[in-house]
């Protein structure tokens, strides 16, 4: 394993040293790029830990990862009320929700390292982890060959190998298999998963399905804030679709359908959320083009004159499937591979989408053979889709009962997880 490292190593550097260019570009260019680098490059600074308690460090890559992990840290903060819990992840978006929903619950916030052996070190030595939790298949050879060395259990939780991505692991399993026999276990969400990394080299012995993270939420406000949010924006008891997580290709298509839909239902408003912040302004040109009022949730703006509000903030996704009459969930037309529909399902809203969503095959599998969920394999179909549930009250009440079933059939991974880690 030593040879493995050394020989990574050398080609990491050589391909750092080959992107140099285009990396000072990205220093002096892109803020983003540069809020994070020095951190992740391994200068850790402002992370103040009590060194006579145990410390717990999970890991989320982006605002997806920290929704599934979210129940799993506050549940082990109950747990081990008197550990150091530590949460990185590797986007800026990720960090801006990690802090809003888990400030309170751990003790530091941070960004994940460059897998180049300097900074790992650094950052391990800076945090001193006695149990580390990947969420989802975050495979960084350096980072947990680094912590097998230093005796610090790893694991990988929620994970889970898409069918298309299996393809890609599989053509490297040699590279992959030596890596994956460094972690102290690999908890996958469902069968076919397990089976598919056993597949790429994960060792039988460590390797076990978990089930869901993403089951396990819970709604966030009760009926009184529900209510508030929507005089809040003046929804006034309208139904409002909520298109969520759209990528580029995607916005002309709902805009399209709410646009046909809004001649038959004259009251019908949307909500729009665009997957990623630098899209907002084009997609506001594509607002200007259907010719009906719409405004900018930044801007506090509400649907009393409006038709269609732009979710531009970040943060309030999740809280506004609480007053949608059904969601429209993006990149499933985008050859994205879909995103989480739970997100909308735990308020008893329906779901539909594209249907290109590989990255939530098994959890649409499950949705879609009650009418908790629907896959639209068209614009035109799309339509019909959201037609059926504004007008079939008795099938859009049974739809949003299917939803509940769901959740109550398949909590549990939570305490899973706390139960191996206790071992």
């Amino acid at each position: 394993m030593l040879l493995f490292c050394v020989f990574y190593n050398i080609v990491l550097i050589l391909a750092a040293i080959i992107l140099l260019p285009v990396i000072l570009i990205a220093l002096t260019f892109v803020p983003k790029f540069r809020a994070c680098f020095w951190t992740k490059l391994g200068f850790y600074q402002g992370i103040k830990l009590d060194s006579k308690k145990e410390t717990i460090f999970f890991h989320a890559v982006s605002v997806g990862e920290v929704n599934a992990i979210e129940t799993l840290v506050k549940k082990t903060r109950e747990t081990l009320p008197n550990a150091n819990i530590v949460l990185s992840t590797t986007t800026r978006t990720g960090q801006e929700i990690a802090k809003k929903k888990l400030s309170s619950t751990v003790d530091a916030i941070t960004y994940f390292p460059f897998d180049f052996f300097f900074s790992v070190m650094s950052f391990l030595n800076t945090v001193k982890p006695d149990k580390m939790i990947i969420a989802e298949t975050e495979i960084w050879p350096d980072f947990v060959c680094i912590a097998k060395q230093k005796q610090i259990p790893t694991y990988i939780v929620n994970g889970r190998l898409s069918p298309h991505s299996y393809k890609g692991y599989k053509n490297f399993s040699f590279f992959f298999k030596p890596v994956l026999a460094q972690y102290e276990g690999i908890l996958m969400q469902t069968q076919g998963d397990m089976e598919r990394i056993l597949d790429v080299g994960a060792p039988a012995q460590i390797t076990k399905v978990m089930g869901n993270l993403k089951y396990d939420i819970y709604p966030t406000m009760d009926q009184n804030q529900i209510t508030e949010l929507a005089e809040n924006l003046q929804l006034n008891n309208a139904k409002m679709i909520a298109a969520a997580s759209t990528h580029k290709g995607e916005d002309e298509i709902i805009l399209k359908t709410f646009c046909n839909l809004k001649k038959q239902y004259k009251d019908l408003k949307l909500l729009i959320a665009p997957r990623h912040p630098e899209r907002y302004d084009s997609v506001e040109n594509f607002l200007k083009e259907t010719g009906l009022k719409y405004g900018r949730r930044s801007k506090n703006e509400t649907f009393q004159n409006n038709d269609i509000i732009m979710l531009d903030t970040m943060g309030e996704l999740m809280k506004m499937f609480s007053i949608c009459h059904f969601a429209f969930i993006g990149g499933s037309f985008s050859n994205t591979g879909g995103h989480n529909p739970l997100e909308a399902n735990i308020w008893g809203k329906p779901v539909l989408s594209g249907d290109c969503v590989f990255n939530f095959k098994d959890i649409y599998e499950f949705l879609t053979k009650t009418d908790a969920a629907k896959l639209s394999s068209s614009q035109e179909e799309l339509e019909k889709d959201m037609e059926k549930l504004l007008s079939d009250e008795e099938f859009y009440n049974k739809a949003c009962i299917d939803t509940q079933k769901i959740f109550e059939q398949n909590r549990g991974a939570v305490d899973f997880v706390i139960n191996e880690l206790k071992k």
